[in-house]
């Protein structure tokens, strides 16, 4: 069959990955860069169609499995290598990598996309940057449209090439392109997300490079038409466009894949542009440009966790990505892609199903029993993956015994009492209830106290019973705590039990997602982003959770012989909460204290247990 590459493509394939990379690299610099991905949409549809023209098939079986197998050889083994690798490195600088394992996971199933949007992911949200696989969720989008496309090919008679195909295949391609576009431009504004990472909502612009190909071959005119338009004219509109305010997305979209059809139409031999898009060095980055997007957001997320990004990093950052990308280029993607792996078809696509299979088995493991084996932290992180692990530690019967109960917000004092149990000598038993309540969907208070009653046969005079929660999820939820504490409170009074309830501790909604505002030995001072810091004010606070305070309030009126540890005034001293001192981050994420902050309340701590 007749070749039908065009350089001039690469070239196009080359400017698409450099504005998502320069993207990637600081928004400021190319705040709409992102739409490179949009490019590489249209590009797909155009060249997934031009490889299908007048391919001879012999049968529908035939056809069908010489697809997949070319997809397979083509996407796989990149991607397998890459998520296989970068899914270790993040176990290595993350303490608890589920969420970036599990995108990599049904990235490999073509899924992210779905994966993604399930958990409600915002693309533009600082804490994307954190997640090494979340560009992964393209792939998803044109890997489920290949699922679909081929059927269409086929059954459209374009695969068969009957007289009417071609026809018949632009009339279907193009009532669906009109309703998907509908459904992107009527959903974005209402579900950014939804518009972003649905393949129905994106498959208008692959669809549109499809239309186009065939506009090309049934009527030379628009071809001829579109020739006339110079190229860099639509290049420097569609750098300009790149420069739009985000609330223009919708046109924005739109508009570059309208101008990536013109700039395929016009970019011919005689330009000026065609000279730059064809020259050698920028086709060679066309060719790589799978791995380099593969790559790319690996390394750059890993920085994020590390490091950093900054000005006097990128070159070497930038050195490290074309090098993972050249060498998985040559090394894994152009071998395995040109050559014959088992003679038949079928065999291929197995064999590609089996190490999908495996590859995701190893992604599991990772997670779980994996889970922490690998990183490398301090001891702050090796502390904050046991924030929700019981904790036991028993001197000698006799000693009193301290039980600390709730959810994560009890977890958070776990290396404080651990310190103080070892200090004091007594008994120190801790059972946090934080990720399992979700997963098991009970009745929080009921599966808090749970924990507590199997211990009700031991409870002996001197015995202290602690009590911490998210206010969020515990005081403004509806959830009705007091009731079951203060029957278990009337239930164990004639034992002799102290409790203390610990006081809700401050939140900082605006602080960035992620747990990369501690200092580690990878992760110096300087690495750590301003968005990091954060205050509020103590008085806008209170006002905010007034209704759950009050709540709390009532509840110590009714229960005199809980004592109350108000860990908020010792964090909180100053008219202004910060998630920060002068040494170090209180805080590991919006709500979590972190061992420092927690060992800020030692005292505090060790004083109203003494009393007790």
């Amino acid at each position: 069959m007749k070749s039908r590459y065009r350089p001039e493509i690469d070239g196009l394939r080359a400017f698409a990955v450099i504005v998502v990379i320069i993207n990637h690299l600081n928004k400021e610099i190319l705040p709409n860069g992102y739409l490179g991905v949009d490019i590489f949409f249209v590009i797909s549809g155009f060249v997934i169609t031009s490889s299908l023209y007048q391919r001879q098939s012999k049968n529908f079986k035939d056809f069908i499995s010489g697809f997949y197998e070319r997809r397979i050889k083509r996407l796989l083994p990149t991607l397998s290598f890459f998520v296989f690798i970068t899914s270790i490195a993040i176990c290595l600088f993350e303490a608890n990598p589920y969420f970036s394992l599990w995108t990599g996971l049904t990235s490999l199933f073509g899924l992210s996309n779905l994966y993604l949007l399930d958990r409600s992911t915002d693309y533009f949200a600082q804490s994307t940057e954190l997640n090494v696989f979340t560009h992964t969720w393209s792939l998803g989008v044109e890997e489920q449209f290949y699922i679909l496309f081929p059927f269409l090919i086929w059954f459209s008679g374009f695969g068969t090439q009957t007289k009417k195909g071609a026809r018949n295949l632009f009339l279907i391609v193009g009532s669906l392109a009109i309703a998907s576009l509908i459904s992107f431009l009527y959903l974005y504004p209402i579900n950014q997300s939804a518009a972003y990472f649905l393949m129905p909502t994106r498959f208008w612009e692959m669809a549109s490079g499809c239309l186009l190909f065939i506009g090309f071959q049934k009527i030379p005119s628009i071809e001829n038409l579109l020739a006339k338009v110079p190229p860099l004219l639509v290049l420097a509109l569609i750098i300009t466009i790149m420069h739009l305010p985000i609330s223009l997305a919708t046109v924005s979209t739109v508009s570059v894949v309208a101008l990536t059809l013109l700039m395929i139409g016009s970019l011919k031999k005689q330009t000026a542009a065609y000279k730059i898009f064809t020259n050698p060095k920028v086709i060679y980055i066309g060719l790589i440009s799978y791995s380099l997007y593969l790559w790319h957001w690996g390394v750059l997320s890993i920085s994020r966790w590390t490091i950093g990004v900054h000005w006097w990093t990128i070159p070497f950052q930038l050195a490290l990505i074309f090098g993972l990308a050249v060498g998985s280029y040559r090394l894994i993607e152009i071998p395995l892609r040109k050559r014959s792996w088992f003679g038949k078809r079928w065999k291929t696509i197995v064999f590609g199903g089996g190490v999908i299979l495996i590859l995701s088995s190893s992604i599991i493991a990772l997670v779980e029993p994996l889970k922490g084996k690998l990183f490398i932290g301090g001891q702050f992180n090796k502390w904050n993956m046991k924030i929700y692990k019981s904790t036991k530690i028993i001197h000698s019967i006799t000693l009193p015994t301290i039980y600390l109960i709730g959810d994560s917000h009890a977890g958070q004092y776990g290396s404080v009492m651990t310190y103080l149990a070892e200090k004091r000598k007594f008994n120190f038993i801790m059972h946090p209830q934080g990720s399992k309540l979700k997963l098991l969907n009970k009745d929080r208070e009921e599966y808090i106290l749970a924990s507590l009653r199997k211990y009700k046969n031991k409870f002996k005079k001197g015995d202290i019973i602690i009590f911490a929660a998210y206010i969020d999820k515990y005081f403004k939820e509806g959830q009705d705590w007091t009731k079951q504490y203060t029957t278990f409170i009337q239930q164990t009074q004639n034992i002799g039990i102290k409790f203390i309830l610990i006081s809700p501790t401050p939140s900082f909604q605006k602080v960035k997602d992620g747990y990369t505002c501690q200092k580690e030995w990878y992760r110096p001072s300087w690495a750590i982003s301003k968005l990091c810091f954060a205050e509020v004010s103590k008085k806008e606070w209170f006002t905010s959770y007034n209704l759950p305070i009050r709540k709390i309030e009532k509840f110590l009126l009714a229960n005199p012989q809980v004592n109350y540890l108000d860990a908020f005034s010792v964090l909180c001293p100053d008219t202004y909460c910060k998630n920060h001192d002068q040494n170090e981050f209180m805080f590991i994420d919006t709500h979590h204290l972190s061992s420092y902050g927690a060992m800020k309340l030692s005292k505090t701590f060790e004083t109203i247990i003494q009393s007790n």
